[in-house]
């Protein structure tokens, strides 16, 4: 990226000035000097482009890990107001709704693991469906599907995939309550009836993993985790249905955006206000793909448990947090002195509450929310706590991910998934998959450095770093 296009406000602060010519309010880019150098001129183009769009509150965001998406970067933030003409997009939430991360702590340490890490990874490759359209055992009629759409990690609880106390770590409680079953259409619908309960392919993984340091002793107490426990993290979303919640509603606030004379800088940010038939319909389509993924974590969780318990029957396999990082949410937030409700996009960015937040459990509330920040296959993944400036400096929003440094095509071009297989079983980590393809386009060295990432993410005051976490064994689609 071309730094002369912007400001450094600070180390870690960059800000891309308003343009009245261009219709454009400020933007602001979060990351080191080399992060925000070493990321594509798109993504400037694509954020200057949502601070064009109406109802903006504050500045267009992009999160140290920020990389070319469709519309939003992957990495965006934004949040509109729904008084003053506020939209709601698509692109700014992504296809995959409601994409996000469980972490599970399981008490055990890292010894234990290698002992048994052959067998343990068959078992949870065997038994956790991953991969393109990979659907699993659970087959849902329509009437069944839109009670999960409604109900979300409540639903799977209540089904008896997992346990009531597993809702208190999660999200929202693990239910979007503004869902509306009806605005998804019968194509995505029959898309999920049996792809509940499944991984997925791409950059999701379920991941057994050990803690290898830890930065901050009193968030890492609150949390329960400590040098050399190991941790699962499930990374997966709302599968087929949400990729045609996404399609769908493409056209329909392209139409209502038409209709409304809004003048959409790129098509694929297309948008509607929120306060419009459009916007509402979306919004209860997207809440209920959101609780699609919810429960799909939560059915993920149950499995992984009792995959572990086969293998250490008294492991206390807890739910630490579950956190989506591709939503659109009502929020209070002050702005100017003011308390306002701001509908927050996060495209590839996660929500980051910090200490004292009363929608937090009271177990986090003192320290913060935890981030947790998805390195690439075989490197490494952060838990960090949310900061107390995290609101003020980006609407209580963190990174989410390493984030790519490089295309799908291109690192098909340099790796081969075998090779990466073999290389990575040398270092000790076992990965399984069912696409080799896949394994190339997810390569370690396509990602940034999830280190360097996570320390801007805590230099930028969005939230600091608690425990490194490091692959043991890795399930892919």
């Amino acid at each position: 990226m071309d730094l002369s296009r912007l400001s450094e406000l600070d180390a870690c602060t960059w800000t891309y000035p308003a343009s009245a010519a261009e219709g454009r309010r400020e933007s602001r880019l979060y990351g080191t000097r080399e992060l925000v150098a070493a990321m594509d001129d798109k993504v400037l183009e694509q954020i200057g482009n949502v601070a064009r769009l109406p109802g903006l509150v504050g500045a267009a965001m992009a999160m140290p890990d920020a990389h070319w998406g469709y519309g939003f970067p992957i990495g965006g933030v934004a949040a509109f107001d729904p008084e003053q003409g506020g939209i709601i997009s698509a692109g700014g939430v992504g296809f995959d709704i409601s994409c996000g991360i469980r972490c599970l702590r399981t008490g055990l340490a890292k010894g234990d693991i290698l002992r048994v890490a052959g067998k343990l990874s068959d078992a949870l490759f065997r038994d956790i469906p991953a991969g393109v359209g990979e659907e699993g055992p659970v087959k849902l009629t329509i009437p069944e599907l839109d009670r999960v759409l409604k109900g979300g990690a409540r639903w799977a609880v209540a089904e008896g995939y997992g346990e009531e106390d597993d809702l208190e770590f999660v999200e929202d409680h693990g239910c979007a309550k503004d869902a509306d079953p009806s605005c998804v259409s019968g194509l995505a619908k029959s898309r999920q009836r049996g792809e509940m309960g499944t991984l997925g392919s791409g950059n999701h993984y379920l991941e057994v993993q050990c803690v290898e340091r830890i930065h901050d002793a009193e968030a890492a107490a609150a949390f329960g985790v400590a040098e050399g426990q190991v941790v699962v993290s499930i990374h997966c979303g709302s599968r087929g249905l949400g990729h045609q919640v996404g399609t769908d509603y493409l056209v329909s606030l392209a139409q209502a955006a038409t209709r409304l004379g809004i003048a959409l800088p790129d098509r694929e940010l297309a948008c509607a206000p929120i306060r419009s038939p459009e916007g509402e319909q979306y919004f209860g389509a997207m809440n209920a793909a959101t609780n699609c993924a919810l429960a799909n974590r939560q059915m993920l969780a149950h499995v992984t448990r009792e995959v572990f318990r086969r293998f250490f029957r008294d492991a206390a396999v807890e739910t630490l947090f579950d956190v989506s990082h591709n939503t659109c949410k009502p929020e209070t937030h002050e702005v100017e002195g003011r308390r306002r409700t701001l509908f927050v996009h996060r495209k590839g960015a996660t929500r980051a509450f910090g200490p004292g937040h009363p929608s937090l459990p009271a177990r986090y509330r003192a320290v913060g929310q935890p981030v947790v920040i998805g390195g690439s296959m075989g490197t490494g993944s952060y838990i960090l706590a949310a900061s107390p400036t995290s609101e003020a400096r980006a609407f209580s929003s963190a990174s989410h991910g390493a984030g790519r440094s490089m295309s799908r095509n291109a690192a098909l071009k340099r790796w081969h998934g075998r090779q990466l297989v073999d290389e990575l079983a040398e270092r000790g980590i076992i990965i399984r998959t069912r696409s080799m393809r896949g394994v190339a386009e997810e390569a370690p060295g396509a990602y940034k450095d999830v280190e360097v990432v996570a320390e801007a993410t805590e230099r930028a005051g969005l939230a600091r770093r608690v425990a490194l976490l490091r692959p043991l064994i890795c399930i892919k689609g």
